[in-house]
């Protein structure tokens, strides 16, 4: 009896195994008919894709857009808000001249703890005329993995012909870029008049997954963009704003008033006329003295936006000679007394020895680009030190931009160079060194 028990029981249990196998087959085989059926969905869905991408192409070819990828575009465009700071960061290279993403990084790290909206990669103190466009992209993928979230990552495409400008443009938005700068085309710059400049704008804009902003830089470029494209230009949907670098404020303001009933954003393309461009209606800049003065060009926004117009005035002041030094960027006779007096025009081998001093990661430039010579790099350091950026004592530099101080304030500085001591009493600089390291010894 209790060997027919036993048998029946396990009887019973192989049964249930038998079952559950069944079952867990049948529920495998519906999974991958599931599988099946999503991957006919998909394949139908490229299908209706590459139909409607098909209709597209002739529309795009006979000069229209379609109302849905307009609709598309402007919501996109509508999303992002410039204002505030962005430095146009610089490209370090290894003395093989390729692009060290090592120091890069330690670099973006740095910045990481300064309040920028964002960072502009690949723009012109990114050397980006001698960059590879493999080389261009895979610096973006890089900026993209290390910038917080909330910061925004604005990629220059911009290339000579149109089509390779949206070619690299989708590279960008692809790499991680939330919007592209696109610079103006200059080798036949004879022939970029209003009407080429809008068609070949109309066409990136009208390609691009991420908002465009349009940039002029007549300093590199040798030509401006004129005012009435930028006005036809401030309508389309997917054109996000301007940074402007030709440092002309007229033109600025005139641009802002202009296009005050669009959706349309200034940025001020250098730190040397921030606070003039603010007074007339920039949301922001794209500054190269950043790289190195990153939190008093912020604090320099803040004071313009804040209305504290006299502790504006002051650190504008300060910030020109050395914005000066290490821009290629021409000012205009808009400040009392002109700028072009101070325009230094040393360009990105300055801002990058700049950099240096002040902590950050700049290194030789690529060939072509020279170093500063001696003369140079002396004229580079006075810009700094007369502005009480810099001290230099004996063969030391050491960087007074950290800290905000009080003009009354008097601090002691003891410097130790070989076998000789001094002590140096400075007051009025206006900052700091927030823990009196020595920066660069030259």
């Amino acid at each position: 009896m209790i060997k027919a028990l036993i048998e029946r029981e396990e009887r019973r249990e192989g049964e249930g195994e038998r079952r559950g196998e069944r079952e867990e087959g049948e529920r495998e085989e519906e999974k991958r008919r599931e599988t099946r059926r999503e991957g006919g969905r998909r394949e139908e869905r490229g299908r209706r894709e590459s139909r409607s991408w098909r209709a597209v192409s002739v529309l795009l070819s006979e000069g229209l857009s379609p109302a849905w990828k307009q609709t598309r575009n402007h919501a996109a465009a509508a999303r992002l808000d410039l204002r505030g700071i962005y430095p146009p960061i610089a490209t370090p290279f290894t003395p093989q001249e390729d692009v060290d993403f090592q120091k890069l990084e330690e670099n973006l790290q740095k910045y990481a703890k300064i309040p920028f909206r964002g960072l502009v990669v690949q723009g012109s103190n990114g050397e980006y005329p001698f960059l590879t466009e493999e080389e261009r992209v895979e610096v973006v993928k890089a900026v993209r993995r290390s910038l917080p979230a909330d910061k925004l990552l604005m990629a220059g495409s911009g290339c000579e012909s149109t089509k390779a400008t949206i070619q690299l443009t989708q590279k960008m938005a692809a790499a991680g870029a939330d919007a592209v700068l696109v610079v103006t085309p200059c080798f036949y710059k004879g022939k970029m008049n209003s009407p080429a400049l809008v068609q070949h704008f109309t066409k990136v804009a009208d390609n691009s997954p991420v908002p465009v902003v349009l940039y002029s830089v007549p300093a590199n470029t040798g030509l401006e963009l004129p005012l009435d494209a930028v006005m036809g230009l401030s309508e389309h949907p997917n054109i996000l704003g301007l940074k402007d670098s030709g440092g002309d404020i007229t033109q600025i303001g005139l641009i802002v008033h202009k296009t005050k009933t669009q959706d349309f954003q200034v940025l001020a393309g250098s730190a040397g006329f921030l606070m003039a461009a603010y007074s007339v209606g920039a949301v922001g800049g794209v500054c190269a003295l950043a790289n190195v003065l990153g939190r008093e060009v912020c604090e320099l926004e803040h004071l313009c936006v804040s209305g504290r117009l006299e502790e504006a005035r002051a650190l504008q002041q300060r910030l020109i000679e050395p914005n000066a030094a290490v821009s290629s960027i021409c000012c205009t006779e808009d400040f009392d007394p002109p700028l072009t007096q101070v325009t230094r025009k040393l360009g990105v081998p300055a801002l990058k020895q700049a950099m240096e001093w002040f902590g950050f990661h700049g290194g030789a430039c690529r060939s072509p680009l020279q170093p500063l010579t001696e003369a140079e790099t002396q004229q580079l350091r006075r810009d700094f030190c007369s502005n009480g950026w810099l001290i230099a004592v004996g063969l030391r530099k050491f960087n007074l931009s950290n800290t905000p101080m009080n003009n009354s304030r008097m601090s002691t500085w003891k410097h130790t160079g070989g076998q000789q001591s001094r002590w140096f009493w400075w007051a009025g600089f206006g900052g700091a060194c927030e823990d009196q390291q020595v920066h660069k010894q030259v």
